[in-house]
């Protein structure tokens, strides 16, 4: 079977600043030119089951705030957390602070507050995108004794999970299992790994990318997964931080994949 090669695969963002204003940046860029690749954590295909339309999501490495080219003082300051998510035509930019609702300006300033969870359309941001998604041979593995082993003997894993028909929609999630347990006496194994993109298919939407939010995945078994997802999570009183606090159980098809 077909599986993602995650070590080989990027999303790449174009800025030209000399041709359009940036309207997702914290400060200015010291140069008007910038291409920014990233490695993906988490491939999504959304089908929609009415429509019978299939889109990509990518999920891209988290990063922080950063000036490009600087001869100092790279790190933005305050800094923030920085997770990306596109298709082709729509982009999620999820910045996370020390806390959140940190009032953190656009540049410039006219833009406004800086949205924590910043959705748009690529073409309005970027003069360009590239999805470069790697396929690779995987084999499935169909036992737990095989999974074990595979573990053990430090074959690269990814895991593909597909759930949300119920909902009028077929998910499937794509991700490396970068952490994994592993047991040769009973034969258990489990995924603690992430993040992954998780859509909440029951909340609305202008544009179904709204929906996502990052979770890492667990699951020992085929036919379920659990999921703890970030949130904004209270820490005191009007204060929250972007945590991974939320827990949700699904029912999940679950494949575990050597890759290569």
């Amino acid at each position: 079977m077909q599986i993602c090669d995650f070590s080989r695969s990027y999303v790449t963002f174009r800025r030209d600043w000399a041709k359009r204003p940036g309207i997702t940046q914290s400060q200015p860029s010291p140069y008007s030119l910038n291409s920014a690749r990233i490695q993906l954590e988490c491939r999504c295909e959304v089908t929609d089951l009415g429509a019978g339309t299939t889109v990509e999501y990518v999920l891209g490495a988290s990063c922080k705030s950063e000036r490009v080219g600087v001869p100092e003082d790279i790190w933005m300051q305050p800094n923030a957390d920085f997770a990306p998510v596109f298709s082709g035509e729509d982009f999620l930019l999820m910045k996370s602070w020390d806390r959140n609702d940190k009032g953190v300006m656009l540049y410039p300033p006219s833009l406004g507050v800086q949205p924590e969870r910043h959705v748009g359309k690529v073409a309005d941001a970027y003069e360009g995108l590239r999805i470069d998604v790697r396929m690779t041979e995987g084999r499935t593995l169909e036992t737990p004794e095989e999974i074990v082993h595979a573990t053990l003997e430090n074959r690269p894993l990814a895991a593909r999970t597909e759930f949300g028909e119920e909902q009028g929609y077929r998910v499937v999630l794509e991700y490396p299992v970068k952490t994994m347990n592993a047991n040769e006496r009973d034969w258990v194994y489990q995924t603690d790994t992430g993040p992954v993109l998780l859509p909440d298919l029951s909340r609305p939407h202008d544009t179904f990318i709204e929906r996502f939010r990052m979770a890492f995945a667990a699951f020992n078994a085929p036919d379920w997964a659990e999921f703890i997802v970030q949130v904004p999570t209270p820490i005191a009183e009007g204060i929250s931080v972007n945590h991974y606090s939320e827990t949700r159980r699904l029912k999940t098809k679950n494949t575990m994949i050597e890759v290569g």
